[in-house]
C-alpha cells in the first residue's frame, strides 16, 4: 500500500499545474456577458490556460492596451490613428460580435413601446427637447397619452463604447451634434447625469419618473428595461434585435482591411440604426510568446465555435465574411 502510495504522490507530482498560465484583459462592458462566457468555455477546454478580464469601458480597456499592462484590451470604438502612434507595439482589431445601444426611459403611466426619430434623440440629449409631449416625440406616436412632463437625461460617466456608439450615431444624423460635441468614448455633454457603466445608467432611469438614457441592448433585454425603435436611414422605425443588427452589417460598408468600421445609420430597410461591431484589441507581438500562441488560438476559437453562443446571450454573430478575412489577419498574432 505505502508503494502504491508513493507512486501516485510521484505521479501527482510531475503533472503540470493546472491553471499555470493566466492571461489579463480589460476594457468594454458592452461585451462582457459574451466575454466572460467565452473565457469559461475556453478554460473548460484548456485547464491549464485562465483568462482574466476587467469591464472597465473601452476608454480604459485602449488606456491599458497602449501602455502594455495587459495581454488585450477591448474596446466597442475602435482606437484612432493617434492612439494607434502612442502603442509599443502593433495593435490589431479582433472584431468579436456586433451589439446595439437601445434608447431607454421611464415615463410613469406610459407602457407603450415609444418610437423615436433621430431628430428627436438628437434634440433630446441636446437640451432642446425638454418636454416628454414635445411635438417632436408626439408626432412619431400618434395615440400615445404623452405628459406634460419634463425630461431628464442620463448618460454614461464613465469613459465607454456604449457611449461612442451613441454618440457615433447622433454625429451622422444631428450636424449640430456633430459641431457642439461630437463623437468619443467620453465627451462633454450639453446636459444630463453621469451614471457609471449601464448598470448605473439603467439604476438612474429607473429611479427617476420622466428619463431617457441609453443602454446595450443585452443589459436592456435582461433587466426587463423599456425601450423603444428608432427611425433609420430608409425612413422605417426598428427595434433593437438580433434579426435587426445583423442587417444593419449587412448593409453597411465593405470591412475595411483594419476592421476599424462604423455601422451606425446603415442604410438596410431592417437595419437597427444604433448597431456596432465591438474589438478585442490585440498587441500584433505580445511580450510573451506563449500568451501570443494562446491569443492566437483562442481567436480562431472564438470566430468558429465561439460565434455559435452569442444568440442565447442576445448578440448578434459575426458575418461569414467578416470571418473568414479575420481568420487571416490572426495569423499576424504572436
Amino acid at each position: 500500500m505505502r508503494r502504491i502510495a508513493l507512486t501516485l504522490v510521484c505521479a501527482l507530482l510531475a503533472m503540470p499545474a493546472l491553471a499555470q498560465t493566466t492571461l489579463n484583459g480589460a476594457g468594454a462592458t458592452f461585451p462582457y456577458p459574451m466575454y466572460s462566457k467565452w473565457f469559461s468555455e475556453y478554460h473548460k477546454l484548456h485547464p491549464d490556460i485562465q483568462i482574466n478580464y476587467q469591464s472597465i469601458g473601452s476608454g480604459g480597456g485602449i488606456r491599458q492596451v497602449i501602455n502594455g499592462t495587459v495581454d488585450f484590451g477591448a474596446s466597442d470604438g475602435p482606437m484612432t490613428d493617434d492612439m494607434l502612434k502612442e502603442a509599443k507595439t502593433k495593435i490589431l482589431h479582433m472584431p468579436t460580435v456586433l451589439g446595439a445601444d437601445v434608447p431607454a426611459y421611464n415615463i410613469p403611466g406610459v407602457s407603450a413601446e415609444l418610437k423615436f426619430t433621430p431628430e428627436a434623440l438628437a434634440g433630446i440629449f441636446l437640451g432642446k427637447i425638454t418636454k416628454w409631449n414635445d411635438k417632436a416625440i408626439a408626432g412619431a406616436n400618434p395615440g400615445v397619452n404623452l405628459p406634460d412632463k419634463d425630461i431628464i437625461v442620463v448618460h454614461r460617466s464613465d469613459g465607454s463604447g456604449t457611449t461612442y456608439i451613441w454618440t457615433d450615431y447622433l454625429s451622422k444624423i444631428s450636424p449640430e451634434w456633430q459641431s457642439e460635441v461630437g463623437k468619443g468614448t467620453s465627451v462633454k455633454w450639453p446636459i444630463g447625469l453621469g451614471g457609471k457603466g449601464n448598470e448605473g445608467v439603467a439604476g438612474s432611469i429607473r429611479q427617476l419618473p420622466g428619463s431617457i438614457g441609453y443602454v446595450e441592448l443585452i443589459y436592456a433585454v435582461q433587466n426587463n428595461i423599456t425601450y423603444g425603435s428608432v427611425k433609420n436611414a430608409a425612413g422605417n422605425f426598428v427595434k433593437a434585435s438580433l434579426e435587426s443588427v445583423t442587417a444593419a452589417a449587412a448593409s453597411s460598408p465593405k470591412m475595411p482591411a483594419d476592421f476599424r468600421v462604423s455601422i451606425t445609420n446603415a442604410p438596410g430597410k431592417d437595419a437597427y440604426p444604433i448597431s456596432s461591431f465591438t474589438w478585442l484589441l490585440i498587441p500584433a507581438q505580445s511580450k510573451d510568446a506563449a500568451h501570443g500562441k494562446i491569443l492566437a488560438d483562442f481567436l480562431n476559437w472564438m470566430v468558429t465555435d465561439g460565434q455559435k453562443m452569442t444568440a442565447a446571450l442576445s448578440y448578434a454573430p459575426l458575418p461569414e465574411g467578416v470571418v473568414q478575412k479575420e481568420k487571416e489577419a490572426i495569423k499576424q498574432v504572436r
